[in-house]
């Protein structure tokens, strides 16, 4: 068997696409797959490091792994007119230069707000304390991102949404890249192109028998939500649009390390696709 070590995240549109694989309902050949659950920033921390095969990462944190993985087509998280949301107290204005609790430096959140926001002060926080640091008063405002986003304290509200800070960004209507899934470039390209789709089947068995899975991730204790809320979630982050990466989100990833560049955080414009497992490799070996 092959070992492999694979990082992920451990919210709910994470675990319910990796854990089709966990549970045995995916032939993995001989991969041996263990997995670890980390909260965002660490992976992208973790992968700057090089610590894992296989990780999830914030696409906002790829451009400075570029040389040591490859961009994953599956488990792929995207927003839709939705992301990750700036909250605040109700009763607050926000100055110029108000204090902000973000999720993470490489999160690509803090990119968009950083761009958008360029006075204010920021503090980086677990994803899991930043609504208590806004209601303790230790940050005027916080950014919210994976369950947070659907059940906030009701003093509570949404100053901004970064899908609107996308939008204006982009300059056109795409999809708001949040994070994905890297595969180490020192393992053989036939190697790492099986797991891949390994990867894909994955996300598409948890898709096809979303039910089940579901139910044996609350019955499990795997996920912090359940019901409708956990069902509402899937749908927005880790649906079938998460199988395989899309045209359209090629192309708004595209403009997303444009913006980068141009603004000064990554070293040049990526083109996505150059970045990808090269599925011509097996076309060409057969």
């Amino acid at each position: 068997m092959k070992t492999l070590f694979l990082a992920h995240s451990p919210d709910a549109d994470d675990i319910f696409m990796y854990y089709a694989i966990k549970f045995g309902w995916v032939n993995t050949k001989d991969y041996a797959i263990h997995n670890e659950a980390l909260d965002i920033e660490t992976l992208n921390i973790e992968a700057l490091k090089g610590s894992y095969d296989i990780s999830a990462i914030s696409f906002g944190a790829y451009p400075y792994i570029k040389n040591d993985y490859a961009l994953l087509r599956t488990a792929v998280s995207f927003g839709d007119g939705y992301g990750p949301k700036l909250i605040k107290p109700k009763d607050k204005k926000l100055k110029r230069n108000f204090k902000v609790a973000l999720s993470g430096k490489y999160t690509t959140n803090a990119l968009l707000f950083k761009l958008y926001y360029p006075h204010a002060r920021i503090s980086y926080r677990n994803f899991l304390e930043i609504e208590q640091a806004v209601l303790s008063g230790e940050v005027d405002a916080g950014v919210l991102i994976h369950e947070s986003i659907l059940d906030f304290d009701e003093s509570l509200e949404v100053e901004k949404e970064i899908w609107d800070i996308w939008v204006e960004l982009a300059g056109e209507n795409l999809p708001l890249p949040l994070g994905g899934m890297v595969i180490r470039r020192s393992l053989p390209l036939n190697r790492a192109l099986e797991l891949e789709d390994i990867l894909i089947e994955g996300v598409k068995v948890a898709n096809d028998k979303k039910e089940e899975l579901c139910q044996r991730l609350q019955e499990e204790k795997l996920v912090r939500i359940g019901d409708s809320m956990l069902e509402k979630y899937l749908d927005m982050y880790a649906s079938d649009e998460s199988i395989e990466l899309s045209k359209l989100q090629l192309k708004a990833l595209d403009r997303l390390y444009a913006i980068g560049f141009e603004q000064g955080y990554f070293d040049m414009p990526l083109k996505t696709h150059n970045y990808l497992l090269p599925r011509e490799y097996l076309i060409n070996r057969h």
